[in-house]
């Protein structure tokens, strides 16, 4: 059984709704994660067909109580700010449940996939974004979702550690106030690039661009359009320009979903 998740790139959050879904403002992308999932006779996991270490996958398989081979197919790269892990969990819980007949309702799904994410350390709400597709914003009221299939650049060149981002507590403390001061601040509702041109400078304000980072975030603003680092991962995402960045995709306005 074959299910899709869109990936998801968060600009900017601030860690304090863990239970729902931090507070923040993420966009899901048509590329995403394709998950293959087998009966077995205990779980295992491979990306590409490799034996691969996948917490979150593991855990949501343990919570719908069932064994499976799941076999992650990623169209972006891993651990680099696009959300893959909770694309893949979010995925496996969909094609799990379809092929044990399980036939548990979505909702109990997403948060099954929401909470193996967080107990893995992998991510703090990336599979709500995953369900809806389209941008989704949070500040502070719930989320929001704007309907929108524009046009995204990207290009990254590896990750940061989420698990070890979200166990600093001084890094947090500064996400918490940084991220909620651009959240605080966010026209309702916002454009995607609203988003990207708010959530630059707190990426700087937390130190975490590199130099490759900035380089290009300055050649996509150069050519009129705006640019941010990816919320983890030595990642920058650009909207309004074209040819400026190594790959080009749009936004989903699909959620995750069995193929």
């Amino acid at each position: 059984m074959d299910a899709f998740a869109p990936a998801s790139v968060t600009a900017v959050f601030a860690p304090d709704q863990i239970e729902s879904g931090s507070r923040g403002a993420s966009v899901a992308l048509a590329d995403g994660v394709t998950v293959s999932v087998d009966e077995a006779p205990e779980s295992t996991v491979t990306v590409d067909g490799e034996p691969a270490a996948f917490e979150p996958v593991e855990r949501v398989l343990d919570r719908l109580g069932v064994d499976a081979a799941v076999d992650v197919q990623p169209q972006v790269p891993l651990g680099a700010g696009f959300g893959a892990s909770g694309a893949a969990t979010l995925a496996t819980a969909l094609a799990a449940n379809e092929l044990y007949e399980l036939a548990l309702p979505r909702d109990h799904l997403v948060e099954h996939s929401h909470e193996a994410e967080v107990a893995a350390g992998t991510g703090l709400g990336d599979v709500f974004i995953q369900d809806a597709g389209g941008l989704l914003y949070n500040v502070g009221d719930g989320r929001q979702r704007v309907e929108t299939d524009q046009a995204v650049e990207y290009v990254s060149y590896g990750g940061l550690s989420t698990a070890d981002a979200l166990a600093d507590e001084e890094l947090m403390d500064r996400v918490r106030e940084e991220g909620g001061a651009v959240l605080d601040a966010l026209p309702a509702p916002p454009t995607l690039r609203d988003v990207v041109e708010r959530s630059w400078p707190f990426a700087q304000a937390l130190d975490l661009p590199t130099d490759r980072v900035v380089d290009d975030v300055a050649r996509v603003e150069e050519a009129g359009g705006a640019a941010t680092m990816a919320m983890l991962g030595e990642t920058v995402v650009a909207v309004d320009c074209e040819g400026v960045l190594a790959n080009r995709t749009r936004v989903s306005t699909e959620g995750a979903r069995l193929l």
